[in-house]
């Protein structure tokens, strides 16, 4: 195993699931001048295939957190999506999940972490990113049995409504042209998606919503949200939003987090003025050029490090 050691830090790239069908490549990210074993965070990707730094363009947000927090003397497990790395494998079933897609590697990384004597078992928490936070409950509550958890960006509203706001929010900011085009996507997906709760598993799964994706991903992820999962855990929880973020929005998913968890113990929330769905200085207010916040490298700022580490720091003593 080849070990990386740079400014009292250890980077090991290391290989999840290696005997499984899906082997996945990772970076373990340690501080390396650290007396005894340090808390640390298994990184959940947003939806999407993509690599271990959760690369979009010019935009490297789980890198930029792992080569923050490790100055926290904070520990990170990252790696590749499943999607990224097994595309074409898994783009032939027909009853792909979030399980299969995300769930069952974050639950293998979690296991990785807590067999590692660098790192403290009783301080393993789940950042999740966007769709990654959404999960993030999930997989705490399927076997993960984290010390916390890290929303970053995610919502409590099910898959499928994210998906319908964002065309119906892309069409209110286009030409009439363009409204009238995403409209039309609106009421088809709309109807593919009605009383999609009462199919069968079977029937969702014969049926597709766009390319291979069947209706079947979303029945399966949409039985149970983010905040049904928040509500019967007691676990320490960090929701944050940013303020421009146009997939997860402030006014309707942060709000809702807000409202729905006020009552619930050990739940901070965090708005960043400024802030984009990366994390990252926002450059467009409007859904029809999102594409151009990846275009234009930046990182994630102290400020979103800084909180996150504190978080860990206090929630694991």
């Amino acid at each position: 195993m080849i070990r990386k050691k740079r400014d009292s830090v250890i980077r090991e790239p290391i290989t999840l699931c290696p005997s499984s069908d899906f082997p996945l490549k990772g970076m373990l990210t340690l501080p390396g001048d650290a007396s005894g074993p340090v808390p640390a965070v298994v990184m959940v990707h947003g939806s999407g295939p993509s690599n271990m730094d959760e690369k979009v363009r010019k935009l490297t947000p789980f890198k930029d957190l792992a080569e923050g927090l490790v100055r926290h003397g904070i520990a990170s497990l990252r790696y590749d999506k499943r999607t990224f790395a097994h595309g074409r494998k898994l783009a032939k079933r027909k009853d792909l999940s979030v399980r299969e897609e995300a769930i069952v590697d974050a639950l293998s990384a979690v296991a990785m972490l807590k067999s590692d004597n660098r790192v403290d078992p009783d301080r393993i928490f789940i950042l999740g990113h966007s769709q990654g936070a959404m999960l993030a409950p999930r997989i705490d509550a399927e076997g993960g049995d984290a010390k916390g958890l890290i929303m970053m960006a995610g919502s409590p509203y099910r898959l499928e409504e994210i998906l319908l706001r964002q065309i119906r929010n892309a069409g209110d900011a286009g030409n009439p042209l363009v409204k009238w085009l995403l409209g039309l996507e609106y009421k088809a997906l709309s109807k593919k998606l009605k009383d999609l709760y009462e199919l069968s598993d079977e029937e969702a799964k014969k049926k597709k919503l766009a390319g291979n994706m069947s209706l079947y991903y979303f029945k399966e992820m949409g039985q149970k949200t983010a905040a049904d999962y928040l509500l019967e855990s007691g676990k320490p929880v960090l929701i944050m939003q940013g303020e421009e973020d146009l997939q997860a929005l402030a006014a309707v998913d942060f709000k809702a987090f807000q409202e729905l968890l006020a009552a619930r113990p050990d739940t901070a929330f965090k708005l960043y003025p400024g802030l984009d769905h990366a994390f990252v200085s926002a450059l467009t207010d409007n859904p029809l050029k999102a594409s151009k916040e990846f275009s234009v490298e930046r990182h994630i700022g102290e400020e979103v490090i800084n909180d996150i580490a504190a978080f860990i720091l206090n929630a694991g003593r």
